[in-house]
């Protein structure tokens, strides 16, 4: 029996994809002030590449941001709960070249490092090549968050270049690295066998 979901209502969430440790729902506007805490946690911006203070007006443009449509964002729910524990997104989608970026965020700092950051962008990348046909996804992760890069490792991403001393933080310099993974090399966990029709019989 799955708990009651923290912080978000009585009623269950809508879930999109669902696999072994979370699931994936559209963002809710109901969820602004939750983002609003997770951003102004120097620890969590600090991967991110914007560590900085956030009033609750930049949330609500994040919010509009990721609901345009070059942009397809989730919330990431913990799947024994049904809480909400962080964002993720394709950005800058071009249909035409069939490229994306990918971002991340895990807000709840007791949901690190137990495997939800790697099969949250598992399942985004699924979405990504077999829902929206794109070909190529591209993220940066900085030289400071090896926990990161390894999750991406895992999730089927591939390091293609580091842009050296590119990201400041405090007093110190760290390399952007950048990489990314091809609908060629993924293997689907989940949607490619879904949106596979049956084979039906031939009519006579």
């Amino acid at each position: 029996m799955r708990e009651q979901p923290v912080g978000a209502g009585a009623s269950e969430p809508v879930l999109l994809i669902e696999g072994e440790l979370v699931a994936l729902g559209p963002l809710l506007r109901a969820h602004i002030e939750l983002y609003l805490r997770w951003m102004n946690n120097l620890e969590t911006t600090a991967t991110l590449g914007r560590a900085d203070v956030f009033p609750r007006e930049s949330e609500e443009r994040f919010y509009e941001a990721a609901t345009a449509e070059d942009q397809t964002a989730f919330t990431i729910y913990e799947k024994a709960t049904l809480r909400p524990i962080g964002t993720t997104q394709l950005k800058n989608v071009s249909y035409r070249n069939g490229t994306a970026e990918f971002g991340i965020l895990i807000g709840e700092p007791d949901c690190r490092d137990r495997g939800y950051g790697t099969e949250a962008t598992r399942l985004v990348l699924d979405f990504a090549f077999h829902v929206l046909g794109l070909h190529n996804v591209e993220l940066r992760v900085f030289s400071h968050n090896p926990r990161g890069r390894r999750a991406y490792e895992k999730a089927g991403f591939k390091t293609i270049g580091v842009r050296r001393e590119a990201y400041k933080l405090g007093q110190r310099r760290y390399g952007v690295i950048l990489m990314d993974a091809l609908a060629s090399d993924f293997e689907s966990p989940l949607l490619e066998r879904a949106l596979t029709a049956p084979q039906q019989p031939p009519i006579r």
